[in-house]
């Protein structure tokens, strides 16, 4: 089924490293989608800090010439290429970052990312693989429903992605207030698990506090911010790290024995040199995160539906100001996603 495609469709282009001076916005004929696959009209983008990795040239992973960047967008079905069977024009959806990564462990052929080696979602209309799409949840509009592919699923990722998880009881830190970080609060949260945050900015601290957090370390204040995370849990240490600032040396630190870390990654770019005998003195696990599957995404959407959870937004742009949403992302220390709307 497809419906008549409109005559011309905008998208910002940028070659990785050109930085945000080098998206390009361009006007193109449609295409019209092929075999599995499904026409987007987006209606909405979220910014990560992948895709500011992306625009910088410092992203892990290749990024064709010449991409649409942005992997995190919701949008309705417009039309549907032959064999598609999972969606239908009018349906409400969003999409995985890693569309062939359906389930299990990451392997290397599933590695094709959107807004990256595939293009993305900074774009009037995305045409994406079938298997990519996950429906949005019903109480969810399109600007919050676009939060959702890479931060959120890999908060959930964080918790839940190995073997037994976070338990009722369970103590969770998150280091900073990041989009990551604040979609770990809500989701530990829900999960019963006591939950501490830290931030490097006092205004923060409230607002963390509002969201769920338990108890808020400021890390610019506690300089040793470990140790009073220790002090809160009576000496014992957390369950869990969710680290997404890359200061693993702390994190470990602040672990019980046999605690965990999901390690995001380093916002800085920088990565300090790591004693093994951190490792050991708590037999911590380190686990080093790659976002989530497709089957992660739907039972995160689950929840969110379950427990009507809404996420945290800080800025709507318009679409003719993706240069100035990108700025206010990299320079402004948002709380809560940046989203681009998509008219």
């Amino acid at each position: 089924m497809t419906a008549t495609p409109p005559p011309s469709v905008r998208s910002y282009h940028v070659n990785s490293g050109d930085g945000i001076d080098g998206l390009t916005l361009r006007t193109h004929e449609p295409r019209t989608p092929g075999v599995g696959e499904v026409a987007v009209a987006v209606r909405a983008v979220s910014l990560s800090f992948r895709d500011l990795l992306v625009l910088r040239g410092q992203y892990v992973l290749p990024v064709k010439p010449d991409v649409i960047p942005v992997s995190d967008g919701a949008g309705q079905v417009v039309a549907v290429g032959p064999g598609v069977q999972r969606v239908r024009p009018g349906d409400r959806v969003t999409a995985t970052l890693f569309p062939q990564w359906q389930d299990g462990p990451l392997e290397s052929s599933y590695l094709p990312q959107l807004g990256g080696s595939l293009d993305g979602m900074l774009t009037e209309i995305a045409v994406l693989p079938e298997q990519a799409l996950v429906p949005v949840p019903e109480h969810l509009s399109y600007t919050e429903a676009a939060t959702l592919p890479c931060a959120a699923v890999t908060a959930w990722n964080a918790l839940t992605g190995d073997s037994p998880g976070i338990q009722p009881g369970h103590t969770v830190l998150t280091t900073g207030s990041g989009g990551v970080s604040l979609f770990v609060v809500q989701l530990a949260k829900l999960l019963g698990a006591r939950v501490i945050a830290t931030t490097g900015q006092a205004e923060k601290e409230q607002r963390l506090r509002d969201l769920g957090a338990d108890e808020v370390v400021n890390y610019r204040s506690v300089p040793d911010w470990h140790a009073a995370v220790r002090d809160s849990t009576g000496g014992r240490g957390v369950d869990r790290v969710v680290d997404t600032a890359g200061t693993l040396e702390q994190s470990l630190k602040s672990l019980a024995l046999n605690g965990h870390v999901a390690f995001v990654g380093s916002l800085s770019g920088d990565w300090p040199p790591l004693d093994p005998r951190l490792l050991f003195g708590v037999a911590a696990t380190v686990r080093a995160l790659a976002v989530g599957s497709h089957a992660q995404f739907t039972r995160l959407n689950e929840i969110i539906s379950a427990h009507q959870l809404r996420p945290v937004t800080d800025r709507v742009f318009r679409f003719e100001e993706a240069g100035a949403a990108f700025r206010h992302y990299e320079s402004a220390s948002p709380f809560g996603k940046v989203i681009i709307e998509i008219p």
